[in-house]
């Protein structure tokens, strides 16, 4: 994981289970906790672009909510005959919060070392 860069999420994390869009990056993400685990995942539907966070989890997995596409919590694939996936992203959690890490272009690698 030497190529990530970690970003803190800023926003509030709630007890128990939920569902809710959070903006880490610049990015607009799923950040969700089922059954114990939080998950950070792209927040729109590659099939219709369905606002993800809006959706719920069933049987491990995020079902839009717009045509019931569901997407594996853990890697991101899509239901079997869907033929698409999600972005999922690591978290890490730290005394101070929950961190994001996201992968760097090879540009940034080489050329920005903030």
């Amino acid at each position: 994981m030497a190529d990530l860069r970690w970003y803190k999420i800023e926003e509030q994390i709630p007890e128990g289970d939920f569902i809710r869009q959070v903006a880490v990056a610049g990015k607009k993400l799923c950040l969700l906790r089922n059954e114990g685990k939080i998950y950070l995942l792209q927040n729109s539907c590659p099939h219709a672009g369905g606002i993800l966070s809006g959706g719920w989890c069933e049987k491990g997995a995020l079902v839009c909510p717009i045509h019931r596409y569901s997407y594996n919590l853990e890697n991101g694939r899509g239901a079997e005959g869907q033929g698409d996936y999600i972005n999922t992203y690591p978290l890490q959690e730290k005394k101070d919060g929950l961190y994001a890490g996201f992968r760097q272009g090879l540009f940034r690698r080489f050329f920005h070392k903030d």
